[in-house]
Order: structure tokens, then sequence, then C-alpha cells
């Protein structure tokens, strides 16, 4: 990346010149062009038609859950205590501290398994952020919260869908 101040051939991806110090953050931010990339920059996540949430308490079985869950056809639950959003559980939960475990999933409350403080996003959030937030938190759900109430989530199959529609 070519420093704009002093010219220096910087290494791609340099926060600061290494030459003079100038902050070239601002250098490489995307900005939308066309088509896809426009698509995913610009488009709010309300345009996804986010899913309606399954709710459950956090005193609720994870045997409650699962069923749910597969009822459902959903790779998670949201847990909601007093109307506000305090975790979610999901395949990924149930893989990683269920699996092999001799735990009874009849008796053990969904707060013993749950991700707390999932992170969330807001129906005018752009997809772009939606997609950051599942690559660096390893998400395939992102709830989303309206004037601090659970609304719906987005997934990353209902992303590709979406995706997969505006390129047809």
């Amino acid at each position: 990346m070519i420093c704009p101040d002093c010219g220096h051939d910087n290494i791609p991806g340099m926060d600061d010149c290494e030459k003079c110090g100038m902050d070239l953050r601002s250098l490489d931010v995307p900005h939308a062009k066309q088509g896809i990339q426009r698509t995913i920059l610009e488009d709010p996540v309300r345009d996804l038609k986010p899913l309606p949430p399954l709710v459950v308490s956090p005193d609720e079985t994870v045997a409650n859950a699962v069923r749910l869950m597969k009822e459902h056809n959903m790779g998670g639950v949201f847990v909601v205590e007093k109307g506000r959003l305090v975790g979610i559980l999901t395949e990924r939960d149930l893989l990683l501290k269920v699996a092999g475990k001799p735990l009874a999933l009849d008796k053990t409350p969904i707060w013993n398994l749950m991700t707390r403080e999932p992170v969330v996003l807001r129906p005018d959030d752009n997809i772009a952020s939606a997609l950051n937030g599942m690559s660096v938190g390893r998400y395939r759900h992102l709830p989303i919260l309206e004037d601090g109430q659970l609304t719906g989530f987005v997934s990353v199959r209902g992303i590709l869908r979406y995706i997969a529609e505006k390129l047809a």
C-alpha cells in the first residue's frame, strides 16, 4: 500500500506507514461498487427477512430445548429472561458441551450450557456486519434486537439464500 503522504510502499494491511507513521487504516476500507459487493455492504439485515426466534427461559431443560429445535428444524434457541436476551443454546453448544458427557438432559437447565451475552445485530446493521460477527465469533446464528427486544435472527443459511437470490 503506497502512503499518500510520503510515497513509501508499505506491506498491504499495515495500519501506519513504516516510514512516516501516517494512519493508513482508512485507505483500504472497502466501498460498495456494484452487484453483490454493494448488496453485502449496503443492504440491512432486515432485508434478509429474519426468522422468528425460538424462545426459552434459562430454567427450561436442555432436553426440552433439543425437542423444540428438532420440532422446528432450527439450529438453536434463544434464552430470554424477563424480556431480555441472556443467551443462546445452539447445536454447537450441544456438541461441545454435552456430547460424550454423563449429563441428564431432562434435568440440566439451559443456563448451564448456553452461550451467555451473544453478539447481537440491529435491523439497520448491514449484511457485512452480520457476516463479520459470524466469522469472528464462529457463529451460525445472530439474534436481532430492536429497542432491546429480540425480534428475530439471521443465519448463515439465510444470508447465503439472500445472496443467491440477488445473483439470479
